[in-house]
């Protein structure tokens, strides 16, 4: 069992498996990277909220796919159903938190609720339906990153190198809405409009991460690594880069430890991974870990 674990991690193991491990990794990249900002913005629970969102589109691009061509597992159509969805739902939340006195903690909630109610609804009606029982759609709850072809994993790859590259270019502006937001409406820079881009860069990841995470779980590899990394450094540039890294071990030895054992959930394992590095970097974080604390008190 060893030996074939150390063939999964150096892409060894197969072709699909090689392909798996590599698409997980390209998607916890970009989560982590993008994690960062959201972390520091106090924006997390936003991706709970997207992927909760999330789940009616899915269901509802089943539904024209069964329509249209009467299968609806198109990894592409599901992905677009995701997103249109995600985008709705991140529309509102801000819409209820600019326009209503209601925090922003229950705007997520509110969305939240109503979007994943409505795709349970949509869920249990695809499973009533002649092409529901083969639908897979549960998969995508808690990730299933075995059954991902290469097509799938070069749109995995492709979505997230470009979200880390939109992050690299807008670090600047990123860095200065998380920390001083006011400061950045002062200067004359388009707030709201860095805020939704940021909603939008995580809602690309929350779209991509269907296959290998799931819709619930993914917030988990948007907040873990980020967390694991301000233990290490108060660098925004710096966290940023090694959050990627945790992301992608995280996902990296994740899916590989779901190709070992096939029938546990991939989003499940990969969490336990990026829990594993957070504990870690708790313990030993130079910056803000326990070692940090250690060595701050006085004598």
């Amino acid at each position: 069992m060893t030996a074939r674990l150390v063939d999964l991690l150096l892409l060894r193991a197969g072709y699909n498996s090689a392909v798996v491990v590599a698409g997980a990794a390209a998607l916890g990249l970009a989560a982590g990277v993008v994690g960062s900002f959201v972390l520091l913005r106090r924006r997390v629970l936003v991706s709970d909220a997207i992927g909760h969102a999330a789940l009616p589109g899915v269901a509802l691009a089943f539904l024209a796919g069964v329509a249209l061509t009467g299968s609806g597992r198109h990894f592409g159509l599901l992905l677009l159903g995701a997103v249109a969805s995600g985008t709705l739902g991140v529309l509102l939340v801000q819409a209820i938190r600019d326009h209503t006195r209601l925090p922003e903690d229950s705007a997520i909630a509110t969305v939240l609720s109503l979007f994943f109610s409505v795709g349970v609804v949509l869920l249990s009606h695809i499973q009533t339906l002649p092409a529901g029982g083969q639908a897979g759609l549960n998969a995508l709850l808690l990730g299933s990153a075995a059954t991902m072809s290469l097509d799938e994993a070069r749109l995995v790859g492709g979505a997230a190198l470009a979200v880390v590259a939109a992050c690299a270019l807008l670090t600047k502006e990123f860095g200065l809405l998380c920390f001083d937001a006011g400061y950045a409406a002062a200067l004359g820079w388009p707030v709201r409009r860095l805020d939704l881009m940021l909603s939008l860069l995580l809602l690309a990841v929350v779209a991509i991460g269907l296959k290998t995470v799931g819709l619930i779980l993914i917030v988990a590899l948007v907040a873990l690594p980020p967390v694991a990394a301000r233990c290490w450094t108060d660098r925004l540039g710096r966290m940023a880069a090694l959050s990627g890294g945790f992301g992608a071990l995280a996902a990296w030895l994740g899916a590989a430890a779901s190709s070992l054992w096939p029938r546990l959930p991939t989003g499940g394992l990969i969490v336990l991974v990026a829990g594993g590095l957070l504990m870690l970097s708790l313990l030993c974080g130079p910056a803000r870990g326990l070692s940090a604390r250690r060595r701050s008190r006085p004598p």
